[in-house]
């Protein structure tokens, strides 16, 4: 993976963690831990729609979709920890 892809790919997180962030009741974390968990989101809803064998799409816009859901997943699972 050369420097291009990885900026790409945390570029990308980082969207789907603010995307995530406005998508859930009470905004999150606030944006720099928002798209920080985007990030780790990305790796969590490729994951996961792998195992449930569903494909996004393809390209930018499938990885977006792909980590916004993930993005969404953590932000969820990091609110039951919060409370």
């Amino acid at each position: 993976m050369d420097a291009g892809s990885l900026l790409i790919i945390l570029a990308i997180g980082a969207i789907a963690g603010w995307i995530a962030g406005n998508l859930m009741r009470g905004g999150g974390f606030g944006l720099v831990w928002n798209i920080i968990l985007g990030i780790v989101g990305s790796i969590v809803g490729s994951w996961l729609l792998g195992q449930l064998g569903v494909a996004a799409g393809a390209g930018i816009l499938g990885s977006l979709i792909t980590s916004v859901i993930g993005a969404v997943v953590i932000l969820f699972i990091a609110s039951l920890i919060k409370r």
